[in-house]
């Protein structure tokens, strides 16, 4: 594997041996929570004016890393860091990273809703700084500044509740690139983006990346820490892989493989691209949809066989991705049916607790907002939907419960494996299993998929392939809204492709492919809707 890498590697292991050529440089920087050793002999550069890749597999080491440059952390003895060329001395004090010219975005973005885009902006000025009066107008224009100098037209008096999760994201990064430019001592500018994409659609990310090149033409770096392998291709120019707490690789991104990363990060190899579902006869029709409106489905229909994987795509705006969400009754549909098993079920008055009670569940696609309670332990989360077979009234049998929740983590590898850790402490891959774990345990007959496997690494996903898949082998039906086609042919019997909210192509079996996906989605959407 370290020979792997040595192909596509431009240094020595060490890299750059100049520290004042650098944003950045870490040197044997290893990290151990008592005996669990998270970080072993890292060694990381970041040029000035370059986008950096971080990458691995949830637990090698990038958290913990990220913690100690933000102070969170302090490192074991012998690690060195060196900012703008000038040596630091470790461990940071809290907060020490903002005089160092280092901001993060982390991926919940850390913006208060119930405020203006303009106090959001000035918060960690004013939480950090005493003021005796600050001039509003005069901050405004400042802002409205920043904002077009970066492409961007956020109005600073807009409450942030009231914008889109594109605009939240770009607010989050244009604050901390102004932290950036108004540290006064600052010696270097390094920006950390910690996974701000994995809830965002496919052209809101190319929205996204046009702002961070902007900040990089500004003079900063930037680290950018995803799961999205195909994201890192596109924004990066180097990337640093992680596993098991070391550097297995140091890549120029233009020259580095998709495969080639996939092995560096799992340890193995990872072909996705062409993973299919064996060829198996499927069931009886299990669930008919029809005439479904509402949202940005103008007309809907399709069945679907017991033990199917039927894909749901197209491009943003398609209405592919609203149709799960009025299937469960998370979002109110116009008109439509959905007969489960003989059953009819008017869609009109859907909702998501008559859908639970028929047998359908829905993995959200905002697995933060809707998929999970960040203050409740993982057996809490686990055990929700069941709280019945626990107990009743004011006594639950606590132990039986995190049995459970045990027993159907370990099943899932969920790390750390500990039913008493709060699910805001997992990882965004571990939150999936257990999200998955909390409504497979009821073995639903229908199970509806939004971009199930956002933000997840790319190891995890295949266990999420897995578990979709044995669902399927006990005949479930399902239905898998995504704007991954990788994802999609890698789990899917049969696509359906939507433009203006109608189906206008169908895939099904050897047909199904990422470049004939991607292809139907753009050739549809040009030519129009078309019987097919």
């Amino acid at each position: 594997m370290e020979a792997l890498a040595a192909k596509s590697n431009t240094e020595p292991a060490g890299g750059s041996s100049d520290p004042s050529a650098l944003a950045l440089r870490i040197e044997h920087l290893s990290k151990h929570f008592g005996g669990a050793r998270a970080l072993d002999d890292v060694t990381l550069d970041v040029r000035r004016g370059e986008v950096h890749g971080l990458l691995g597999q949830n637990g090698s080491g990038k958290s913990t890393l990220i913690k100690i440059l933000a102070g969170f952390h302090a490192p074991d003895t012998g690690a060195r860091l060196f900012v703008g060329g000038r040596e630091v001395a470790l461990p940071l004090s809290a907060g020490e990273f903002r005089k160092l010219g280092i901001a993060f975005v982390h991926q919940h973005l850390a913006l208060v809703p119930s405020m203006t885009v303009l106090e959001n902006l000035l918060v960690g000025e004013n939480a950090t700084e005493a003021h005796l009066y600050i001039g509003w107008r005069q901050q405004a224009k400042r802002a409205l500044a920043l904002f077009a100098r970066l492409g961007l037209s956020l109005d600073p008096m807009t409450l942030v509740e009231r914008l889109t999760p594109l605009e939240r994201a770009l607010l989050a990064i244009v604050r901390a690139f102004d932290q950036l430019e108004q540290a006064k001592s600052a010696t270097a500018q390094l920006l950390i983006l910690d996974e701000p994409t994995p809830f965002l659609p496919a052209e809101d990310v190319r929205k996204l990346f046009t702002l961070v090149r902007g900040i990089v033409a500004e003079g900063a770096s930037v680290i950018f820490v995803s799961h999205d392998i195909d994201e890192v291709s596109e924004i990066t120019d180097r990337i640093t892989v992680l596993r098991d707490g070391k550097v297995v690789g140091r890549l120029v991104t233009k020259d580095a493989r998709k495969s080639e990363i996939v092995e560096l990060i799992v340890g193995r190899s990872v072909d996705l691209a062409s993973m299919r579902p064996p060829k198996r006869d499927l069931g009886a029709e299990a669930v008919i949809v029809s005439g479904l409106k509402g949202r940005a489905v103008a007309e809907f229909s399709m069945t679907v066989k017991a033990g199917e994987v039927v894909g749901l795509t197209g491009l943003i705006g398609s209405g592919y991705d609203d149709v799960v969400n009025l299937c469960f009754g998370a979002s109110t549909a116009e008109a439509g049916f959905l007969s489960l098993e003989g059953a009819e079920h008017p869609l009109r008055t859907a909702t998501p607790h008559k859908s639970v009670k028929a047998g359908i569940v829905l993995i959200p696609g905002d697995r933060l907002a809707a998929g999970i309670v960040p203050t409740l332990s993982v057996t809490d989360n686990v055990t929700l939907p069941i709280l019945g077979q626990f107990g009743g009234g004011l006594w639950l049998n606590r132990g039986a419960m995190r049995k459970r929740a045990t027993e159907l983590n370990d099943a899932l590898e969920v790390r750390p494996r500990n039913p008493d850790a709060l699910m805001s402490a997992l990882s965004g891959g571990n939150q999936q299993k257990v999200v998955l774990s909390k409504w497979f345990q009821m073995q639903p007959k229908l199970v509806l998929l939004d971009e199930p496997t956002q933000g997840v690494d790319v190891g995890a996903r295949e266990q999420v392939f897995g578990e979709i898949r044995t669902m399927a082998g006990q005949g479930a039906a399902i239905v898998c809204a995504s704007s991954d086609h990788e994802q999609l042919a890698a789990i899917c019997d049969r696509v359906l492709v939507l433009s203006r909210g109608r189906v206008v192509a169908t895939l099904e079996g050897e047909a199904i492919s990422k470049a004939a996906i991607a292809e139907s989605c753009y050739i549809t959407a040009q030519e129009g809707i078309s019987p097919q």
